[in-house]
């Protein structure tokens, strides 16, 4: 009768852990309940259901806060901005060096035909 008191004391622990908020593990229920680290043990079978528990609460919690978490989002994010300013970079020096060829035949034309070409076009 003293382990089952003992389950219900941790269990009521877990749920105190829950509602706040706080890390879920066996030891951390045990020091809620009163009790030491370390006294919650895979070994004592009256536990089982009670280890259960804690490792389902804590499954539960580390996958709402990886839910929560935007960093893998963000991540994504970052990514796609980078290779859509890689390719808008690529785009700009690919125009860059046609307007430069461009510049060079039309000053070579006007070579040839005896023009001047105009200051603004050797920018």
């Amino acid at each position: 009768m003293a382990a089952k008191n003992q389950v219900d004391k941790y269990l009521e622990a877990l749920e105190r852990l829950k509602a706040r908020g706080d890390t879920i593990n066996k030891d951390a229920v045990a020091k809620e309940a009163g009790s030491g680290k370390g006294s919650i043990k895979k070994s004592r079978s009256v536990y089982a259901d009670l280890i259960a528990a804690i490792d389902q609460a804590a499954l539960e919690q580390k996958q709402t806060k990886a839910a929560a978490d935007p960093a893998p989002q963000l991540k994504q994010q970052i990514a796609t901005l980078q290779q859509r300013l890689d390719s808008a970079l690529e785009r700009e020096v690919c125009l860059l060096n046609e307007v430069y060829h461009l510049r060079e035949e039309v000053r070579q034309l006007a070579k040839r035909k005896g023009l001047t070409v105009a200051s603004d076009m050797t920018r």
